[in-house]
């Protein structure tokens, strides 16, 4: 794939995960979580040109970089997201305006490691930078899951029926 279609596909996907994530999303029990991550990792580690054959030690150093900055990003993100539990036992999720912001933080961080990147001469593909966005998903999506099990109730034996809780709305009818 391009360095184009690499730059398309990221911006897609961070503007999809951005927007849904502003607003309350309902934390599924399935394990599919990670399989995004995992398709953009792939898609990552099969593009030639995430070393700089010519500048080896320092492509290494940035793309370690920038996972370790990614996984920052990831653990940050998931931490300042709102969870909460309904009465039926859902658990949702939101994320805060220090989301936002470590959100911001992020993208000057990567803008900071290209920059230097390019004053050593380095080579550098969009490659890394997808691969880092399917660390930072990875993580944010483990932590999330792992803190929506922990507020989820325990097996009472009695499941909610439905409308349980809902107060009743009489409608006039109409003849």
């Amino acid at each position: 794939m391009s360095g184009l279609m690499n730059a398309v596909v990221i911006f897609a996907v961070a503007a999809v995960v951005i927007a849904r994530q502003f607003g309350a999303r309902r934390i599924s029990s399935d394990r599919r979580w990670w399989i995004v991550p995992a398709v953009l990792a792939v898609m990552a580690m099969h593009e030639p040109g995430l070393i700089d054959p010519h500048h080896q030690i320092e492509a290494s150093l940035l793309l370690g970089t920038e996972l370790v900055t990614a996984l920052a990003i990831g653990a940050g993100w998931a931490w300042t997201t709102r969870i909460w539990t309904e009465p039926d036992g859902a658990v949702w999720s939101r994320s805060t305006k220090a989301a936002g912001a470590v959100w911001g933080a992020g993208v000057c961080l990567r803008l900071g490691l290209f920059g230097i990147g390019a004053l050593l001469g380095v080579h550098q593909n969009s490659s890394a930078l997808m691969l880092g966005l399917a660390a930072t998903l990875l993580v944010r999506s483990g932590l999330l899951t792992w803190r929506a099990q922990s507020l989820r109730p325990a097996v009472t034996g009695q499941s909610p029926a439905y409308g349980d809780g809902v107060g009743r709305v009489l409608r006039k009818e109409r003849l």
